[in-house]
Protein backbone atom coordinates (compact mmCIF):
# COMPACT_ATOMS: atom_id res chain seq x y z
CA UNK A 1 0.00 0.00 0.00
CA UNK A 2 2.77 2.31 0.91
CA UNK A 3 4.61 1.59 -2.37
CA UNK A 4 1.53 2.22 -4.53
CA UNK A 5 0.83 5.65 -2.88
CA UNK A 6 4.37 6.75 -3.42
CA UNK A 7 4.17 5.77 -7.07
CA UNK A 8 0.99 7.84 -7.62
CA UNK A 9 2.63 10.82 -5.89
CA UNK A 10 5.70 10.66 -8.17
CA UNK A 11 3.57 10.55 -11.35
CA UNK A 12 1.68 13.71 -10.19
CA UNK A 13 4.90 15.68 -9.79
CA UNK A 14 6.11 14.65 -13.27
CA UNK A 15 2.84 15.87 -14.90
CA UNK A 16 3.06 19.21 -13.13
CA UNK A 17 6.59 19.78 -14.42
CA UNK A 18 5.53 18.93 -17.99
CA UNK A 19 2.67 21.48 -17.78
CA UNK A 20 5.00 24.21 -16.56
CA UNK A 21 7.47 23.54 -19.36
CA UNK A 22 4.67 23.78 -21.96
CA UNK A 23 3.54 27.14 -20.60
CA UNK A 24 7.10 28.48 -20.67
CA UNK A 25 7.55 27.45 -24.30
CA UNK A 26 4.21 29.05 -25.24
CA UNK A 27 5.25 32.30 -23.53
CA UNK A 28 8.55 32.25 -25.42
CA UNK A 29 6.76 31.81 -28.72
CA UNK A 30 4.29 34.61 -27.94
CA UNK A 31 7.14 36.91 -26.89
CA UNK A 32 8.98 36.22 -30.16
CA UNK A 33 5.85 36.90 -32.20
CA UNK A 34 5.23 40.12 -30.29
CA UNK A 35 8.79 41.35 -30.91
CA UNK A 36 8.55 40.35 -34.60
CA UNK A 37 5.26 42.21 -35.10
CA UNK A 38 6.60 45.26 -33.26
CA UNK A 39 9.66 45.24 -35.50
CA UNK A 40 7.53 45.18 -38.64
CA UNK A 41 5.42 48.09 -37.40
CA UNK A 42 8.49 50.16 -36.49
CA UNK A 43 10.05 49.40 -39.88
CA UNK A 44 6.97 50.55 -41.77
CA UNK A 45 6.82 53.77 -39.76
CA UNK A 46 10.51 54.47 -40.36
CA UNK A 47 10.18 53.76 -44.10
CA UNK A 48 7.26 56.15 -44.43
CA UNK A 49 9.19 58.89 -42.69
CA UNK A 50 12.30 58.41 -44.87
CA UNK A 51 10.25 58.48 -48.10
CA UNK A 52 8.51 61.65 -46.98
CA UNK A 53 11.85 63.30 -46.18
CA UNK A 54 13.38 62.19 -49.52
CA UNK A 55 10.42 63.49 -51.54
CA UNK A 56 10.54 66.86 -49.84
CA UNK A 57 14.28 67.18 -50.49
CA UNK A 58 13.80 66.11 -54.11
CA UNK A 59 11.08 68.70 -54.67
CA UNK A 60 13.25 71.36 -53.10
CA UNK A 61 16.24 70.42 -55.26
CA UNK A 62 14.12 70.29 -58.44
CA UNK A 63 12.60 73.69 -57.75
CA UNK A 64 16.02 75.19 -57.04
CA UNK A 65 17.60 73.74 -60.18
CA UNK A 66 14.65 74.82 -62.30
CA UNK A 67 14.99 78.39 -61.10
CA UNK A 68 18.71 78.37 -61.92
CA UNK A 69 17.99 77.00 -65.42
CA UNK A 70 15.47 79.71 -66.26
CA UNK A 71 17.89 82.35 -65.02
CA UNK A 72 20.73 81.02 -67.20
CA UNK A 73 18.87 81.51 -70.50
CA UNK A 74 18.73 85.29 -70.21
CA UNK A 75 20.72 86.83 -73.04
CA UNK A 76 21.66 90.03 -71.17
CA UNK A 77 23.42 88.13 -68.36
CA UNK A 78 21.09 89.48 -65.65
CA UNK A 79 19.20 87.45 -63.12
CA UNK A 80 15.47 87.01 -63.46
CA UNK A 81 13.43 88.48 -60.65
CA UNK A 82 10.58 86.02 -61.24
CA UNK A 83 10.92 82.62 -59.58
CA UNK A 84 9.58 79.52 -61.26
CA UNK A 85 6.98 78.01 -58.96
CA UNK A 86 6.20 74.41 -59.90
CA UNK A 87 3.53 73.97 -57.25
CA UNK A 88 0.84 76.19 -58.75
CA UNK A 89 -0.98 76.43 -62.05
CA UNK A 90 0.69 79.70 -63.08
CA UNK A 91 3.02 79.39 -66.12
CA UNK A 92 6.74 79.77 -65.45
CA UNK A 93 7.72 83.18 -66.84
CA UNK A 94 11.16 84.41 -67.84
CA UNK A 95 12.50 87.35 -69.81
CA UNK A 96 12.62 87.21 -73.57
CA UNK A 97 15.84 88.00 -75.45
CA UNK A 98 15.05 91.72 -75.61
CA UNK A 99 14.23 91.93 -71.89
CA UNK A 100 11.10 93.98 -72.53
CA UNK A 101 8.46 91.28 -72.20
CA UNK A 102 7.91 87.96 -70.52
CA UNK A 103 7.45 84.62 -72.22
CA UNK A 104 6.39 81.25 -70.94
CA UNK A 105 9.67 79.31 -71.04
CA UNK A 106 7.86 75.98 -70.82
CA UNK A 107 5.43 76.68 -73.65
CA UNK A 108 5.40 74.72 -76.90
CA UNK A 109 5.97 77.98 -78.77
CA UNK A 110 9.25 78.66 -76.97
CA UNK A 111 10.39 75.07 -77.59
CA UNK A 112 9.53 75.10 -81.29
CA UNK A 113 10.70 78.65 -82.09
CA UNK A 114 13.61 79.74 -79.84
CA UNK A 115 14.08 83.48 -80.29
CA UNK A 116 17.26 83.81 -78.26
CA UNK A 117 20.21 82.24 -80.10
CA UNK A 118 22.53 82.61 -77.10
CA UNK A 119 23.04 79.36 -75.22
CA UNK A 120 25.72 77.52 -73.23
CA UNK A 121 25.49 74.14 -74.95
CA UNK A 122 28.66 72.39 -76.07
CA UNK A 123 28.81 71.11 -79.65
CA UNK A 124 28.12 67.59 -78.39
CA UNK A 125 25.03 68.77 -76.50
CA UNK A 126 23.90 70.97 -79.38
CA UNK A 127 24.18 68.23 -82.01
CA UNK A 128 22.29 65.79 -79.77
CA UNK A 129 19.54 68.34 -79.16
CA UNK A 130 19.31 69.23 -82.87
CA UNK A 131 19.12 65.57 -83.93
CA UNK A 132 15.83 65.00 -82.08
CA UNK A 133 13.26 64.20 -84.76
CA UNK A 134 9.55 63.92 -83.86
CA UNK A 135 7.79 60.74 -84.94
CA UNK A 136 4.45 62.46 -85.49
CA UNK A 137 4.21 63.81 -89.01
CA UNK A 138 1.77 66.61 -88.23
CA UNK A 139 2.83 69.65 -86.21
CA UNK A 140 0.88 71.03 -83.20
CA UNK A 141 0.76 74.48 -84.83
CA UNK A 142 0.07 76.06 -88.22
CA UNK A 143 3.51 75.56 -89.73
CA UNK A 144 4.75 77.89 -92.44
CA UNK A 145 7.99 76.38 -93.84
CA UNK A 146 10.93 78.75 -93.54
CA UNK A 147 14.30 78.92 -95.26
CA UNK A 148 17.29 79.18 -92.90
CA UNK A 149 20.00 81.43 -94.34
CA UNK A 150 23.26 80.47 -92.63
CA UNK A 151 26.16 82.91 -93.02
CA UNK A 152 29.68 81.64 -92.35
CA UNK A 153 31.92 84.69 -92.04
CA UNK A 154 35.08 85.85 -90.29
CA UNK A 155 33.52 89.14 -89.23
CA UNK A 156 31.36 91.78 -90.92
CA UNK A 157 29.08 91.28 -93.90
CA UNK A 158 30.20 93.92 -96.44
CA UNK A 159 27.17 93.21 -98.64
CA UNK A 160 24.70 93.52 -95.74
CA UNK A 161 22.53 96.30 -97.33
CA UNK A 162 21.97 94.09 -100.39
CA UNK A 163 20.76 91.21 -98.22
CA UNK A 164 18.56 93.49 -96.11
CA UNK A 165 16.84 94.67 -99.28
CA UNK A 166 16.46 91.03 -100.43
CA UNK A 167 14.75 90.00 -97.15
CA UNK A 168 12.50 93.07 -96.83
CA UNK A 169 8.81 92.23 -96.42
CA UNK A 170 9.24 88.46 -96.04
CA UNK A 171 9.76 88.04 -92.28
CA UNK A 172 7.41 85.03 -92.01
CA UNK A 173 9.40 82.94 -94.46
CA UNK A 174 13.05 83.02 -93.36
CA UNK A 175 15.46 82.74 -90.44
CA UNK A 176 19.04 84.04 -90.30
CA UNK A 177 22.05 82.53 -88.49
CA UNK A 178 25.52 84.09 -88.45
CA UNK A 179 28.73 82.30 -87.43
CA UNK A 180 31.68 84.68 -86.94
CA UNK A 181 35.10 84.42 -85.32
CA UNK A 182 34.74 84.10 -81.51
CA UNK A 183 34.67 87.45 -79.78
CA UNK A 184 33.54 89.38 -82.84
CA UNK A 185 30.52 91.57 -82.09
CA UNK A 186 28.14 91.63 -85.04
CA UNK A 187 26.91 95.22 -84.97
CA UNK A 188 23.68 95.96 -86.83
CA UNK A 189 20.69 98.16 -86.11
CA UNK A 190 17.75 96.71 -84.18
CA UNK A 191 15.59 97.03 -87.30
CA UNK A 192 17.83 94.75 -89.36
CA UNK A 193 16.77 91.12 -89.95
CA UNK A 194 20.35 90.23 -88.87
CA UNK A 195 19.87 91.77 -85.42
CA UNK A 196 20.39 89.20 -82.63
CA UNK A 197 21.10 86.38 -85.11
CA UNK A 198 24.71 85.63 -84.15
CA UNK A 199 25.19 82.09 -82.82
CA UNK A 200 27.82 80.88 -80.28
CA UNK A 201 30.90 80.21 -82.41
CA UNK A 202 34.38 78.70 -82.29
CA UNK A 203 37.66 79.29 -84.09
CA UNK A 204 37.70 78.23 -87.77
CA UNK A 205 40.68 77.37 -89.97
CA UNK A 206 40.41 77.17 -93.77
CA UNK A 207 40.99 73.64 -95.07
CA UNK A 208 40.65 71.94 -91.67
CA UNK A 209 37.89 69.95 -90.02
CA UNK A 210 37.13 73.09 -87.97
CA UNK A 211 35.47 74.54 -91.06
CA UNK A 212 33.22 71.48 -91.27
CA UNK A 213 32.44 71.85 -87.55
CA UNK A 214 31.30 75.45 -88.13
CA UNK A 215 28.97 74.31 -90.92
CA UNK A 216 27.43 71.64 -88.72
CA UNK A 217 27.17 74.15 -85.86
CA UNK A 218 25.13 76.46 -88.08
CA UNK A 219 22.91 73.56 -89.17
CA UNK A 220 22.32 72.44 -85.59
CA UNK A 221 21.35 75.91 -84.37
CA UNK A 222 18.97 76.32 -87.30
CA UNK A 223 17.39 72.91 -86.64
CA UNK A 224 16.30 74.08 -83.18
CA UNK A 225 13.55 76.09 -84.90
CA UNK A 226 11.02 73.54 -86.14
CA UNK A 227 9.67 75.93 -88.77
CA UNK A 228 12.95 75.84 -90.69
CA UNK A 229 12.54 73.42 -93.60
CA UNK A 230 15.40 74.38 -95.97
CA UNK A 231 18.98 75.29 -95.05
CA UNK A 232 21.37 77.27 -97.26
CA UNK A 233 25.05 77.94 -96.41
CA UNK A 234 26.40 81.31 -97.56
CA UNK A 235 29.55 83.38 -97.09
CA UNK A 236 30.13 87.10 -96.66
CA UNK A 237 30.95 87.30 -100.41
CA UNK A 238 27.68 85.70 -101.62
CA UNK A 239 24.84 87.54 -103.31
CA UNK A 240 21.29 86.55 -104.33
CA UNK A 241 20.66 86.69 -108.08
CA UNK A 242 16.87 86.26 -107.85
CA UNK A 243 14.25 87.86 -105.63
CA UNK A 244 13.12 86.27 -102.39
CA UNK A 245 9.86 84.84 -103.74
CA UNK A 246 11.66 82.98 -106.54
CA UNK A 247 14.31 81.62 -104.15
CA UNK A 248 11.75 80.55 -101.55
CA UNK A 249 9.47 78.72 -104.00
CA UNK A 250 12.42 77.05 -105.73
CA UNK A 251 13.79 75.62 -102.47
CA UNK A 252 10.60 74.84 -100.54
CA UNK A 253 9.04 72.97 -103.45
CA UNK A 254 12.15 70.96 -104.27
CA UNK A 255 12.11 67.23 -103.55
CA UNK A 256 15.90 67.11 -103.19
CA UNK A 257 18.78 68.85 -101.51
CA UNK A 258 21.44 70.72 -103.44
CA UNK A 259 24.78 69.32 -102.31
CA UNK A 260 27.28 69.08 -105.15
CA UNK A 261 28.74 65.56 -105.36
CA UNK A 262 30.78 64.05 -108.17
CA UNK A 263 33.51 61.46 -108.68
CA UNK A 264 36.79 63.21 -109.52
CA UNK A 265 39.39 60.63 -110.65
CA UNK A 266 42.27 63.12 -110.49
CA UNK A 267 44.71 63.69 -107.62
CA UNK A 268 42.41 66.49 -106.45
CA UNK A 269 39.57 64.01 -105.99
CA UNK A 270 40.31 60.32 -105.53
CA UNK A 271 43.92 61.29 -104.89
CA UNK A 272 42.83 62.67 -101.52
CA UNK A 273 41.24 59.41 -100.40
CA UNK A 274 42.93 57.46 -97.60
CA UNK A 275 42.74 53.66 -97.45
CA UNK A 276 42.75 54.02 -93.66
CA UNK A 277 39.04 54.87 -93.96
CA UNK A 278 38.31 51.25 -94.93
CA UNK A 279 36.01 49.39 -94.41
CA UNK A 280 33.65 52.31 -93.76
CA UNK A 281 34.45 54.31 -96.91
CA UNK A 282 35.60 52.70 -100.18
CA UNK A 283 37.28 54.70 -102.92
CA UNK A 284 34.33 54.05 -105.25
CA UNK A 285 32.13 55.92 -102.72
CA UNK A 286 34.47 58.90 -102.40
CA UNK A 287 33.00 62.18 -103.69
CA UNK A 288 33.97 65.82 -104.06
CA UNK A 289 31.88 69.00 -104.21
CA UNK A 290 31.41 72.64 -103.29
CA UNK A 291 31.09 73.41 -99.60
CA UNK A 292 28.24 75.86 -100.33
CA UNK A 293 25.31 73.52 -99.91
CA UNK A 294 21.53 73.64 -99.55
CA UNK A 295 19.49 70.84 -98.02
CA UNK A 296 16.12 69.89 -96.58
CA UNK A 297 15.37 69.39 -92.88
CA UNK A 298 15.50 65.57 -92.92
CA UNK A 299 18.93 65.56 -94.55
CA UNK A 300 20.22 68.24 -92.16
CA UNK A 301 19.18 66.10 -89.17
CA UNK A 302 21.15 63.15 -90.58
CA UNK A 303 24.24 65.35 -90.99
CA UNK A 304 24.30 66.65 -87.40
CA UNK A 305 23.49 63.17 -86.02
CA UNK A 306 26.62 61.59 -87.46
CA UNK A 307 29.62 60.89 -85.23
CA UNK A 308 31.48 57.97 -86.85
CA UNK A 309 32.18 59.51 -90.27
CA UNK A 310 33.05 62.89 -88.79
CA UNK A 311 35.73 61.14 -86.70
CA UNK A 312 37.07 59.37 -89.78
CA UNK A 313 37.45 62.65 -91.66
CA UNK A 314 38.96 64.39 -88.65
CA UNK A 315 41.60 61.66 -88.37
CA UNK A 316 42.38 60.83 -91.99
CA UNK A 317 41.26 63.80 -94.16
CA UNK A 318 44.06 66.28 -93.50
CA UNK A 319 45.81 68.61 -95.98
CA UNK A 320 45.94 68.07 -98.89
CA UNK A 321 42.53 66.51 -98.18
CA UNK A 322 39.89 69.10 -97.28
CA UNK A 323 36.88 67.91 -95.22
CA UNK A 324 34.63 70.77 -96.37
CA UNK A 325 34.98 69.54 -99.99
CA UNK A 326 34.57 65.82 -99.32
CA UNK A 327 32.64 65.06 -96.12
CA UNK A 328 29.10 66.02 -97.16
CA UNK A 329 29.37 64.75 -100.77
CA UNK A 330 30.75 61.39 -99.57
CA UNK A 331 28.48 60.96 -96.55
CA UNK A 332 25.33 61.80 -98.52
CA UNK A 333 26.42 59.65 -101.47
CA UNK A 334 26.81 56.61 -99.20
CA UNK A 335 23.64 56.92 -97.14
CA UNK A 336 21.19 59.44 -98.60
CA UNK A 337 21.90 59.74 -102.31
CA UNK A 338 18.22 59.57 -103.24
CA UNK A 339 17.59 62.78 -101.25
CA UNK A 340 20.17 64.80 -103.18
CA UNK A 341 20.36 66.39 -106.64
CA UNK A 342 24.20 66.24 -106.69
CA UNK A 343 24.44 69.88 -107.78
CA UNK A 344 24.81 73.26 -106.08
CA UNK A 345 22.61 76.36 -106.40
CA UNK A 346 25.53 78.74 -105.74
CA UNK A 347 27.45 79.92 -108.82
CA UNK A 348 31.25 80.16 -108.53
CA UNK A 349 33.88 80.96 -111.18
CA UNK A 350 36.85 78.55 -111.10
CA UNK A 351 38.07 79.44 -114.58
CA UNK A 352 41.25 81.14 -113.31
CA UNK A 353 42.51 77.97 -111.66
CA UNK A 354 44.22 77.78 -108.27
CA UNK A 355 42.88 77.05 -104.78
CA UNK A 356 40.41 79.97 -104.73
CA UNK A 357 37.71 81.09 -107.19
CA UNK A 358 37.62 84.45 -108.96
CA UNK A 359 36.58 87.52 -106.95
CA UNK A 360 34.48 90.24 -108.61
CA UNK A 361 34.63 93.94 -107.77
CA UNK A 362 32.76 97.07 -108.88
CA UNK A 363 34.30 97.21 -112.36
CA UNK A 364 32.94 93.73 -113.15
CA UNK A 365 29.33 94.39 -112.19
CA UNK A 366 27.13 94.89 -115.24
CA UNK A 367 23.60 93.96 -116.15
CA UNK A 368 24.86 91.46 -118.71
CA UNK A 369 27.17 89.79 -116.20
CA UNK A 370 24.39 89.24 -113.63
CA UNK A 371 22.01 88.03 -116.35
CA UNK A 372 24.61 85.49 -117.51
CA UNK A 373 24.60 83.98 -114.02
CA UNK A 374 20.80 83.93 -113.85
CA UNK A 375 20.32 82.36 -117.27
CA UNK A 376 23.44 80.49 -118.37
CA UNK A 377 21.85 78.74 -121.38
CA UNK A 378 21.80 75.33 -119.69
CA UNK A 379 19.07 73.16 -118.18
CA UNK A 380 19.35 71.63 -114.72
CA UNK A 381 17.44 68.77 -113.16
CA UNK A 382 14.64 69.80 -110.81
CA UNK A 383 12.32 67.23 -109.22
CA UNK A 384 11.19 64.97 -112.09
CA UNK A 385 11.94 67.52 -114.82
CA UNK A 386 14.39 70.25 -115.79
CA UNK A 387 14.60 74.02 -115.27
CA UNK A 388 16.56 76.89 -116.85
CA UNK A 389 17.18 78.27 -113.35
CA UNK A 390 20.30 76.53 -112.07
CA UNK A 391 21.78 79.06 -109.62
CA UNK A 392 20.02 81.18 -107.02
CA UNK A 393 23.16 82.70 -105.48
CA UNK A 394 26.66 83.65 -106.65
CA UNK A 395 30.12 84.33 -105.18
CA UNK A 396 32.72 85.83 -104.74
CA UNK A 397 31.99 89.58 -104.62
CA UNK A 398 34.02 92.12 -102.63
CA UNK A 399 32.80 95.21 -100.77
CA UNK A 400 33.30 97.52 -103.75
CA UNK A 401 30.62 95.59 -105.68
CA UNK A 402 27.88 96.69 -103.27
CA UNK A 403 26.89 100.00 -104.89
CA UNK A 404 26.58 98.75 -108.49
CA UNK A 405 24.74 95.65 -107.25
CA UNK A 406 22.21 97.82 -105.38
CA UNK A 407 21.65 99.75 -108.61
CA UNK A 408 20.72 96.50 -110.40
CA UNK A 409 18.38 94.94 -107.83
CA UNK A 410 15.11 96.34 -109.11
CA UNK A 411 15.94 96.08 -112.80
CA UNK A 412 17.77 92.72 -112.93
CA UNK A 413 17.33 90.73 -109.70
CA UNK A 414 13.77 92.06 -109.27
CA UNK A 415 13.82 93.03 -105.59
Amino acid sequence: MIKKGMARHNRGEDGSEITHLGLLKMLQVLSFLLVFVAGIILGLLASTHINSLFNSQRDLLFTSNFAVTTTSILSDGSSSSSKCNTTNSEPCNCKSCDGDSKVDCLSIKTFLHPHNLTHGMSDRELFWRASLVPKKEEYPFDRVPKVAFMFLTRGPLPLLPLWERFFRGHDKYFSIYVHTDPGYVFNVSSGSPFYGRQIPSKHVEWGSVLLLDAERRLLANALLDFSNERFILLSESCIPVYNFKTVYNYLVHSEHGFVEAYDDPSRYGRGRYSRKMLPYIWIRQWRKGSQWFEMQRALAAYVVSDTKYHRLFKKYCTPACYPDEHFLPTFINIFHGSMNSNRTVTWVDWSLGGPHPATYSAVNITEGFIQSIRMNQTLCSYNSGVTPICHLFARKFDASALEPLLNLTSRVMEF
